[in-house]
């Protein structure tokens, strides 16, 4: 750490510094608790997990049936839906529980499900009343397919990504693990780390400047049908939202020195070599990914859903517009990756651990990138994400595998949403 770092900061800094976090602490606090009335994106996830298993039945053999689907896949649509309140349910999930239900007489059905599969499965065997004339066999091998995706590769993930974190965590034990560089960042103090990510990130960002987007996005997009509206709103919003801290980060390493900034700057993007970001990008993902699943099971098994997703999932889940799709994939896979490393691991995390030690920097920045998201749901998975990210930041030295990784877990969250 430089001299300039350890320099006494001005009063009305310290101050200002103060009041951020004490607006922060109280602005995530209220947050947290409203998460716990914001509705999970669990429910919908199974309630499409068990109509994709269901239209994807006829194309499955049936010696794999109840390992794949389990014993009743329609009873187990039946339960999901039934677990949710009707005003919960779309349009087309109630006609679908209705359909389900029937004993006699199906449902009056409207022309606009006619390209619905399992739907039009559904009507057609209540009025011929033999399921094999029913089956669309193309819907029921693309289903399989989407199944497999969405089934199988996580399952191969974890297990590969198990082994590897064995196989890494072996190494360590017996001491053949590779050396870490010295931890490098930005030389400032604590108290513009407050700053920065209270002042700037917090109150400012995610407070101070939606209530100026809000008014101008909704001009922009008067015009626009749902769900284009709201993929273009959390476009600029999240874009007008990273500016302020940005900017803030931007004008405190301009102060610095430039002849003290380290080799590579005072963030440590070090572009290349691309190859080896990538692989430990992909090694990262792939070891934290199993430790996250294990976190996201125990959580549901102790505590149940805790509600609180992220509304950028459902709108996923529910959007079939390709622009839609497209603007909310670089929000998450591009943008968030950047702005959300920059500030946590490109800043946070080496002034941290140069501070408090290595091990309080990763569980700190660690805990606070996990509040940043405002989600009690997601506080203890997204906390075990922020460490994996940490110590790949560290381990290499360098941002870029950092901003990869997180670009990987968001990319493949993205496309499970997609293929349910």
């Amino acid at each position: 750490m430089s001299s300039s770092s350890r320099q006494t900061s001005p009063r009305w800094k310290v101050l200002l510094a103060a009041l951020s976090l004490v607006l922060a602490g109280f602005i995530w606090l209220s947050g947290l608790i409203d998460s716990l009335s914001r509705p999970s994106v669990s429910p919908s996830l199974t309630i499409q997990q068990q109509e994709l298993s269901l239209l994807a039945e006829p194309a499955i053999p049936p010696s794999l049936r109840e390992l794949l689907l389990g014993k009743d896949p329609r009873s187990a649509l039946l339960r999901a839906l039934e677990a949710s309140s009707l005003k919960e349910l779309s349009d087309r999930q109630q006609l679908l529980l209705s359909l389900l239900r029937f004993d006699k007489t199906p449902p009056i059905v409207d022309n606009r499900w006619s390209d619905d599969p399992l739907l039009m499965r559904f009507i057609c065997e209540g009025r011929k009343g033999q399921v094999a004339d029913c089956i669309n066999v193309e819907s029921a091998l693309a289903a399989a397919w989407r199944l497999a995706i969405s089934s199988l590769l996580p399952v191969l993930t974890v297990l590969l990504g198990s082994l590897l974190l064995v196989v890494q965590t072996w190494r360590a034990l017996r001491g053949r693990s590779e050396v870490w560089p010295i931890v490098q960042g930005p030389a400032l103090t604590l108290i513009d780390l407050a700053l920065l990510v209270a002042g700037g990130f917090v109150v400012i960002g995610a407070v101070g400047v939606p209530l100026i987007a809000l008014p101008l996005i909704s001009s922009l997009t008067t015009e626009m049908k749902s769900p284009r509206r709201e993929a273009v709103s959390v476009l600029i919003n999240y874009s007008m939202m990273a500016l302020p801290s940005l900017l803030i980060l931007w004008r405190q390493l301009k102060s610095l020195p430039r002849a003290q900034a380290p080799i590579g700057g005072w963030l440590q993007w070090r572009w290349r070599p691309l190859p080896e970001a990538i692989t430990s990008a992909l090694s990262g993902w792939l070891m934290v990914t199993p430790v996250v699943v294990a976190i996201s099971w125990l959580l549901v098994r102790l505590v149940g859903d805790t509600s609180g997703s992220n509304p950028l999932l459902e709108l996923v889940l529910e959007s079939s517009d390709q622009l839609s799709l497209l603007l909310l994939g670089i929000t998450a896979v591009v943008l968030a990756p950047l702005f959300e490393e920059t500030i946590f691991r490109g800043a946070l995390l080496p002034i941290l651990a140069q501070r408090l030690g290595m091990f309080a920097g990763v569980l700190l920045s660690a805990l606070l990138f996990a509040t940043a998201h405002i989600s009690i749901g997601e506080l203890a998975p997204l906390t075990v994400l922020g460490i994996g990210l940490a110590v790949v930041r560290i381990s290499t030295g360098r941002l870029l595998p950092a901003v990869l990784m997180h670009a990987l877990w968001n990319a493949v969250t993205f496309l499970n949403l997609l293929v349910l």
